[in-house]
């Protein structure tokens, strides 16, 4: 499968922050060959082109635009084109496109080991994508059922500008944002969720550099079968079921929870916080935006994509 003894990757746009992500977890793993551009040809085509025609596969870390020409790059090499994982916004609704959630469906991880084309999730729709694609195929929650995401991030997914705001002592302590409801999140986080209403999404971002809260909140009698918090805990505990990654844990009984628990890991937790007495329920799903929510998923679809079960299995 590989175009050596070595399977070669090359990181697009290595510098950024989830490009480091990668190449740091990457580094930590044997039988990988990191390859990078001479910084002096950085923006040269042709250097780029022929370094993509040497390499088994090719992880995009640019802004859109930029990952559709890298993309359409790769593919002009016909025959020596590598495989792609985008980590952009560009490809996430594409058919033609693997979406890289391997826990999405049971067939999910096969068909991102196949793909020669994978799109790496983003971080919030990680989250609310996990909470309720499995109840939307249990039937406990409809397709067409009003619903509400909420988000906290911390900065470091917010882009160069902002790290630099926050860590420069000059942003709010907390922010709303995307309350045009246009964020960019949304087509992929309705469409894997399986939802056929498009959902409202609140995302916010708080004065710490990592972790992630998702929650949705659930009036449980609007639901057929007005169905109890154990029954959502268990639609998705069954779901999860072996997973390495992807735990189904009990909801603290304090009724809090903090967003920093699983900072520099690929875990993902989820819990149903609810209330049987009042008919009402929220899921809460807990990640690292920078590890689950960016390059620890990156990696773990980079070893589906390899064959390389260490990448697959250690991708923190």
């Amino acid at each position: 499968m590989a175009k050596g003894s070595v399977p070669a990757i090359f990181i697009d746009g290595e510098a950024g922050t989830t490009g480091l992500g990668i190449r740091q977890r990457l580094e930590a793993l044997p039988g990988i060959a990191l390859r990078s551009i001479d910084p002096a040809q950085r923006k040269d085509p042709e250097a780029k082109r022929a370094l993509m025609a040497e390499v088994d596969l090719v992880v995009l870390c640019l802004p859109d635009e930029a990952a559709k020409e890298s993309a359409a790059m790769a593919a002009s090499l016909g025959a020596d084109a590598p495989k792609l994982l985008d980590a952009s916004t560009a490809h996430r609704v594409n058919p033609d496109w693997a979406y890289g959630f391997p826990e999405l469906s049971a067939a999910q991880a096969a068909a991102v080991a196949a793909s020669p084309r994978v799109s790496n999730p983003g971080c919030y729709p990680t989250g609310g994508i996990a909470l309720l694609r499995p109840l939307v195929d249990a039937g406990l929650i409809p397709a067409d059922h009003p619903i509400t995401v909420n988000a906290v991030s911390g900065y470091s997914g917010g882009g160069k500008a902002m790290i630099e705001a926050y860590e420069g002592g000059t942003a709010p302590a907390f922010e709303l944002y995307g309350l045009g409801l246009e964020h960019k999140h949304l087509p992929e986080l309705q469409l894997y969720s399986g939802l056929t209403r498009r959902p409202i999404f609140v995302p916010s971002v708080g004065n710490y550099r990592q972790g992630m809260l998702v929650s949705i909140p659930l009036h449980l009698d609007t639901l057929p079968g007005n169905p109890a918090p154990e029954d959502l805990r268990a639609a998705l505990a069954a779901h999860y079921e072996g997973s390495p990654w992807v735990r189904v844990v009990p909801a603290p009984a304090n009724g809090k929870l903090e967003p920093e628990a699983l900072n520099d890991t690929n875990g993902l937790e989820l819990r149903v916080f609810g209330n049987a007495a009042r008919h009402q329920a929220v899921l809460v799903a807990r990640l690292d935006n920078l590890g689950k929510g960016a390059s620890a998923a990156a990696v773990q679809n980079i070893g589906l994509m390899l064959g390389l079960e260490q990448a697959a299995r250690q991708a923190a």
